[in-house]
């Protein structure tokens, strides 16, 4: 009789590697960080502008979740003040064309996607 291997055990308890993985990477923010960090390693506050409209909470949280599922690092820098840069790592840099082609389709398409919902609202809204 054999026992299964760790790699066995991770796989069982995620069923479905796709959902999993889409769940996390596909939040509103995890695509902008990784395309941010796509030319290089960034500061926190480097980041933020970068993305934008991200509160400092939800980029803390979404560079955690990054972090725990591998796609970037986090190096602290013993300085005083603190130094802390983000970079992808070899996981996060082999999404990146992935992400990229799923982006244009995105930019691609989306004016037909606006232009899909708006003829479903108008033919159920009461005349």
């Amino acid at each position: 009789m054999t026992t299964p291997s760790d790699d066995d055990a991770i796989v069982l308890e995620q069923p479905c590697p796709i959902r999993d993985v889409l769940d996390r990477i596909g939040d509103q923010w995890s695509l902008l960080i990784l395309e941010a960090l796509a030319p290089g390693t960034l500061r926190f506050n480097a980041l933020r502008r970068e993305i934008g409209d991200i509160s400092r909470q939800m980029l803390s949280r979404t560079l955690k979740q990054l972090e725990q599922d591998g796609f970037i690092t986090r190096t602290l820098y013993a300085e005083v003040p603190p130094r802390v840069e983000y970079a992808l790592t070899p996981l996060g840099r082999s999404f990146l064309e992935p992400m990229q082609q799923l982006v244009d389709w995105a930019e691609a398409h989306h004016r037909t996607i606006v232009a899909a919902r708006a003829r479903y609202r108008a033919e159920r809204e009461p005349a």
